[in-house]
């Protein structure tokens, strides 16, 4: 069987799961920058990433990943569960929790009591709009302000910055045309792992791939970026449970 790169397919043979049934997704990514067949869990996506070297050693990469298939199972299974965005829910916002509250009518978000709480007005998905419409805006503003502070510590120009929601990437830089975006999920972590994602995507202005070279300057903008990228690893799965 053919496959190619982009494709997802059910990790039971069978054909039990997948997008047609409940049960775990392979997900099939070629890179040709990796070395050997390698299987990874994108727990915010809910899936087991296969990637190969070319297109033609999927077959062999999915055969892989399936002989590993109760190892994948199980890692899939501690997935945070969603924790929708509701009067009554505590979530984290710059690493600190937040209650959120409702009250009557149909007004903005806003964060009161010294930032400790988020009152919205609206019901069902209409508040849940409003609140993920201000985390956006937090995260919009924080954002911003790191850029342009690590864009100065290299001497770089301006750049289109653009907040979204993706699941596969915390941030992306496209250097071609200075374009930098994050996901606004990241507003939810401690302050540090905020800064390091800023610096991690500003670096690649410098260096567009992951070489030493590149980490070199990620440490000359924030020290020791170790702890924050495990963190993220650690951690990031719930944060994108949160208004799921």
């Amino acid at each position: 069987m053919a496959y190619r790169n982009g494709q997802r397919l059910p990790l039971d043979e069978s054909g039990a799961g997948g997008s047609e049934g409940s049960g775990p997704t392979l997900r099939l990514s070629v890179n040709p920058r990796a070395r050997r067949l390698s299987v990874r869990i994108d727990a915010r996506a809910g899936e087991a990433v296969v990637i190969a070297p070319t297109e033609r050693g999927l077959s062999q990469a999915v055969a892989f990943a399936r002989s590993k298939a109760v190892w994948i199972s199980e890692r899939l299974a501690v997935r945070p569960k969603s924790r929708p965005l509701e009067p009554g829910q505590v979530i984290s916002l710059r690493g600190r929790p937040v209650r959120l509250e409702a009250v009557p009518g149909a007004g903005a978000a806003r964060l009161v009591e010294d930032g400790t709480i988020i009152r919205s007005g609206g019901e069902g998905e209409a508040y849940a709009r409003r609140v993920e419409n201000l985390l956006k805006r937090e995260a919009r503003d924080t954002l911003l302000e790191r850029t342009d502070h690590h864009l100065r510590a290299l001497g770089q120009g301006p750049v289109k910055m653009g907040i979204a929601d993706t699941r596969s990437r915390w941030g992306s830089c496209s250097p071609h045309n200075r374009t930098i975006r994050y996901s606004w999920r990241v507003i939810m972590a401690p302050p540090p792992v905020i800064d390091y994602l800023a610096a991690h995507e500003v670096a690649h202005l410098v260096h567009a791939d992951h070489s030493p070279a590149y980490w070199s300057v990620v440490e000359r903008l924030v020290g020791d970026h170790k702890p924050w990228r495990k963190w993220l690893k650690d951690y990031g799965a719930a944060l994108h449970a949160v208004g799921r």
